[in-house]
């Protein structure tokens, strides 16, 4: 009881403060690239974009900082036995991360969100590009963290004091599940900050609304997301290697594939038993499957029987299966979602080209606006599959799940703090989201240039905390 519900509670305060970080990242470098335009060129509609995109930007960034905490405090909280184990390798990377985090990003993101009137241009522009670096170099140093926890590397474990040691930082951080994941999640990260230009775009499009300001923002949403998501495929064929090698047992739960097959075909649907232990039926595209795992349209893939009976003499008896249902969906779910986002960014790239002769039809704007939730969708199915592919271990072959819980912790302080947390997250969904649609629906008003130090003529700047 206590395990399922501190596995229930890390679960949804951290798919709840994922819908936050991929837009904080990708919104961060879009915006940066805006206020380089405007400083390259002083056209005003980019600045008029620079200030209404960044406005948003900010509240998102607040919220993930908020629930990010709060995340944190769950290794402490629920799972002091899995920190007793991991922190001599996980107090490095989140160390940095949070120097990073609460130092450089929110340091010179006051000094950009103070110094509009007070600093130069280009030390105005430096701030900006500054914090948007932060946030992509305080993601990497996240994603090593938890990378290690799929494929440890640069440790060994001390059985007398029960406990992994760290003996290769450079080794952790040049973890090639590390590398494959951040480069997957970036291109993520820039498909949900697209989807979001485009979405709000569309609204204001739609209704005939500051065109000078949204035609070009949703020019740049569509080829974000058209080029992010390109990268996403690519990005994600490398993390299906990877996975095969290092975790062959989440990639045989993802495909259903209970018996090794050489060629594996790719299940498009399965049908299986009410506990997942078999197939019933399925319909499959032949080799796919081992090209996606081994680079060759013959490989061998293990299957899910015999992976299970290897783990069982490696590591004694037990269950070594994770929920096939639950990854199987979820690995479909996450590339139908992002597959989906790609069309609609073909198609508006299609209706708002330059030579277009009639007006977009109405049915896109709707599409479009639509659209926004499927690359939140897709990170959060995603990170479900990457978590509960790897079950039943907490650190890859080294440390189960049920072994890294809170022993002294009971289920009803577990039940009362997921209650109120949960609770307390309803409500910040909901300042959240009137804060958006409200900034989002008043547009990007006209601002006047020459209030903004066109001379670069530094003024004193103040900032309080």
């Amino acid at each position: 009881m206590n395990l399922d519900l501190a596995r229930w509670q890390f679960a949804v305060i951290t798919v709840y403060h994922f819908l936050f970080v991929p837009l904080t990242i990708g919104l961060s470098l879009l915006v940066a690239g805006m206020q380089t335009v405007w400083v390259a060129t002083g056209r005003e509609h980019w600045l008029r974009m620079t200030r209404f995109w960044g406005r948003l930007f900010l509240i998102n960034f607040a919220m993930g900082v908020v629930t990010g905490i709060v995340q944190e405090f769950q290794f402490g909280m629920n799972w002091s036995d899995y920190s007793r184990f991991v922190g001599d390798i996980f107090g490095a990377p989140l160390a940095i991360e949070g120097l990073l985090a609460f130092f450089l990003e929110s340091t010179f993101l006051g000094l950009w969100i103070f110094g509009w009137d007070r600093l130069p241009k280009r030390v105005h522009l430096a701030c900006i590009w500054l914090a948007a670096i932060g946030t992509v170099l305080s993601a990497y140093f996240i994603l090593a963290a938890n990378s290690w926890m799929q494929h440890p590397v640069g440790s060994v474990v001390n059985d007398a004091a029960g406990r992994a040691e760290l003996r290769d930082f450079g080794a952790v951080l040049t973890n090639s599940t590390a590398v494959g994941a951040f480069l997957h999640t970036i291109m993520a990260c820039f498909v949900t900050a697209g989807m979001f230009l485009l979405a709000i775009s569309a609204w204001h499009l739609g209704r005939r609304r500051d065109a000078e300001v949204f035609r070009p923002s949703i020019r740049i949403g569509l080829v974000t997301v058209l080029i992010a998501s390109l990268g996403v495929v690519v990005t994600g064929d490398l993390q299906a290697r990877l996975m095969t090698e290092q975790q062959p047992m989440k990639m045989a739960a993802a495909e259903a594939l209970y018996d090794t097959a050489a060629p594996a075909s790719f299940s498009l649907f399965t049908i299986g038993s009410l506990d997942g232990s078999e197939e019933i039926w399925s319909l499959r595209v032949p080799r796919v499957l081992s090209f996606m795992a081994t680079g060759s349209f013959d490989g061998s893939v293990e299957g899910v029987n015999q992976l299970q009976a290897a783990a069982e003499a490696r590591y004694g008896p037990g269950d070594y299966t994770p929920n096939i249902p639950a990854t199987y969906w979820t690995f479909r779910l996450m590339i139908g979602f992002g597959l989906l986002a790609a069309l609609i960014a073909v198609a508006g790239l299609w209706f708002t080209r330059r030579r277009a002769r009639r007006d977009v039809p109405r049915w896109f704007w709707i599409v479009a606006m639509v659209g926004l939730v499927l690359p939140f969708a897709a990170n959060s199915v995603g990170w479900i599959f990457t978590e509960m592919g790897r079950q039943p271990w907490l650190v890859f072959g080294t440390l189960r799940t049920a072994d890294g819980v809170s022993p002294s912790v009971g289920a009803g302080t577990v039940l009362t703090s997921f209650v109120v947390l949960t609770v307390l997250y309803g409500v910040l969904a909901v300042v959240n989201g009137v804060l958006m649609v409200r900034y989002a629906a008043a547009g990007a008003p006209p601002v006047d240039p020459d209030a903004l130090d066109p001379d670069d003529t530094p003024r004193p700047l103040a900032v309080s905390y």
